[in-house]
Formats: C-alpha cells, structure tokens, sequence
C-alpha cells in the first residue's frame, strides 16, 4: 500500500510531511502534497495527521 494524496481535498497545511518518518512526502509548485510511492513505508502517519482527511492508503 502506499499514501496518496487527494489534490481536491489537501489544503496545502504541510502536517503529513513533517509527520512522514520516511521523508516520503513533498510540496509541489501549487502548495499541495505529493507523495514519492518508492519511498513510502505505508506506514499510515500521514493519514492520520491530515486534518482534512485527504489522504488515503491504497
């Protein structure tokens, strides 16, 4: 599984990338995040530190 991001619902706030312990989650040009699938852990942090619930393990 890896996290991914839904663009719609991420508001940009940078919580899952400091929370990622694999370094596995950016910020792109448009302040949203964007998520390096070989580098995830699937490890869930993300997930449960976005405050807006747009991201998701699949």
């Amino acid at each position: 599984m890896v996290a991914v991001i839904n663009r719609d619902e991420c508001v940009g706030c940078g919580t899952c990338v400091d929370d990622c312990p694999s370094e596995a989650i950016k910020m792109d040009g448009e302040n949203i995040a964007v998520v390096s699938a070989d580098d995830c852990i699937d490890c869930g942090a993300c997930v449960d530190s976005c405050p807006t619930d747009a991201i998701t393990m699949e």
